[in-house]
């Protein structure tokens, strides 16, 4: 089993103050990385460093909100300044602005869209800039989300922005390749604030704040676990080991890890001369439409009681 080593590595971790972003830091401090903590709230991140102090790593706190250039620049700016260099961006920044459709406002979609798909962009643009100038690789850890794999109900933004970032993984791959740069999508599924308004989920996350683990059901069936399970992808896609990998999304969570499919076509048919409403009304159902795709995260399957 290859040593995981990050030691002499520095990494940007965006929303790492709490939640999957605070595991994610503390795991790549855990394997020697030094890490810039970001959040919005100077208490959560002075804490988030202390606590990676604390565990013998090394880290520094940059309180800014994500989405601008100059947030970008400023997290860049701090990981070279405190640490020398740049070699990991792990943009896991985000917010939510749940409503349906009809309800949904301008603010409410571009406040998610800003945060999440712009503040990928800049932190990314901005990382990238700064690993081609030092001329030996890096990594990019792009957070996605089984909400952009799969849409789901009430998250037009959240669902469209990390659509898009799966899609900035495979784009970024490509030409950020001949530098040495890889690129992932990470789609982690855990225990969150966010997981925590699920019903389903609710009473099995009360249970885990009083010692109770997860049932296997949850930890291998749904790939449910806690933010710690899904943090150990990232120091592996941060390391030599993963060199290899890159342009893919990346499923974790409890005890099981998986790589999701790239959209492609499944089904096609032909018509000489090309196709009118009239021959595609006759033929879809048939030819292409005969296995139509299901949309939405499928619900969890818990057993019987």
């Amino acid at each position: 089993m290859p040593s995981i080593d990050l030691t002499g590595k520095v990494a940007v971790v965006t929303g790492s103050g709490r939640g999957l972003g605070l595991a994610y830091a503390h795991a790549l401090a855990a394997h020697g990385a030094a890490v810039v903590v970001n959040d919005v709230d100077e208490a959560v991140a002075e804490q988030a460093v202390k606590s990676i102090v604390e565990a013998g790593g090394r880290a520094v706190a940059e309180v800014v909100p994500v989405g601008t250039t100059e947030a970008a620049e400023r997290l860049v700016d701090r990981a070279v300044r405190e640490f020398g260099r740049l070699d990991v961006l792990v943009t896991n920044a985000g917010i939510l602005r749940d409503k349906v459709l009809w309800k949904m406002t301008d603010d409410d979609f571009d406040a998610v869209i800003a945060t999440h798909l712009k503040g990928t962009f800049t932190c990314a643009r901005a990382a990238a800039v700064r690993m081609r100038e030092q001329g030996d690789g890096g990594t990019l850890i792009l957070v996605g989300s089984p909400a952009g794999q799969r849409g789901n109900f009430g998250q037009t933004n959240y669902a469209a922005a990390k659509a898009g970032i799966a899609a900035f993984a495979r784009t970024w791959s490509m030409e950020l390749g001949r530098a040495g740069i890889t690129v992932n999508a990470i789609v982690p599924v855990a225990a969150t604030a966010m997981t925590e308004t699920i019903p389903a989920f609710a009473p099995y996350i009360e249970a885990l704040k009083n010692g109770e683990p997860f049932p296997d059901f949850l930890r291998k069936g749904e790939g449910f676990g806690t933010p710690e399970d899904c943090a150990a992808l990232v120091p592996f896609l941060a390391s030599e080991a993963a060199r290899g990998i890159t342009g893919q999304a990346i499923g974790i969570g409890g005890d099981k890890v998986a790589l999701w499919s790239h959209p492609q076509e499944i089904r096609a048919a032909y018509a000489d001369g090309g196709w009118t409403p009239e021959s595609l009304a006759d033929a879809f159902p048939t030819s292409v439409g005969a296995e139509l795709q299901t949309v939405g995260i499928p619900a969890p399957t818990f057993p019987e009681a």
